[in-house]
């Protein structure tokens, strides 16, 4: 499934009918959604809904948080954009994540994790009268575009919300997200996000000194 067209391919309806629909658009990061915010704004009022219970320790969550607020205020853009901020909610993701802490990246704890965040998009867009929600994490090319998708899709009918179908690194989209984020000189972490990620990215590290 090509993804990334069919997000064009609702983007060129919006277009034919002259509207400017509004969209919740779930950010991990400032720098993933860089090149996301950039295609969305000439079509869409936007709202990043900073909603990332997974990242660990709290500092990293902060500090991730408010690159994103200084890049939607830095970025120039063609209609609205604003953030909804959301609580962390970290023992959430822990217990989630229980029995899955050894799982690898793209595991079965990083689908559950799409989910957590993901649904939690679809409910705020639902109870926000947004029109459509999506999602910067099919941004990254170590995240898994179609099961991201195919989440989108089951939200999309379990709270009866339109879900925008992406794969936002296609184009080059990764590559521009990494030209952006020089631009606007934004914090890029080298891990996922939670305390695993870390643990993992760590190890690595390690290995190769």
């Amino acid at each position: 499934m090509n993804y990334n067209k069919l997000m064009e391919e609702e983007i060129n309806k919006i277009i034919e009918s002259n509207t400017k629909p509004k969209i919740l658009l779930h950010s991990c990061c400032a720098p993933c959604s860089t090149h996301c915010i950039k295609t969305l704004t000439p079509y869409f009022d936007i709202t990043v809904l900073y909603y990332n219970p997974n990242i660990e320790p709290y500092e990293e969550y902060l500090k991730r948080k408010e690159e994103e607020i200084r890049f939607i205020n830095e970025f120039p853009h063609t209609n609205k954009i604003d953030i909804m901020d959301c609580d962390y909610d970290n023992d959430l993701f822990l217990e989630m994540s229980k029995g899955l802490e050894m799982e690898p990246e793209r595991g079965a704890r990083c689908i559950k994790c799409y989910y957590l965040r993901m649904n939690k998009t679809a409910i705020e867009a639902k109870n926000n009268n947004y029109d459509y929600f999506a999602t910067t994490l099919t941004l990254s090319p170590l995240k898994d575009a179609k099961k991201l998708n195919e989440i989108g899709e089951k939200l999309q009918e379990k709270h009866n919300v339109k879900y925008l179908y992406s794969d936002f690194k296609k184009k080059e989209g990764y590559k521009d997200s990494i030209e952006m984020s020089k631009e606007y000189n934004l914090y890029r972490q080298d891990y996922c996000g939670c305390k695993f990620s870390k643990r993992d990215r760590d190890k690595e590290k390690e290995l190769n000194n």
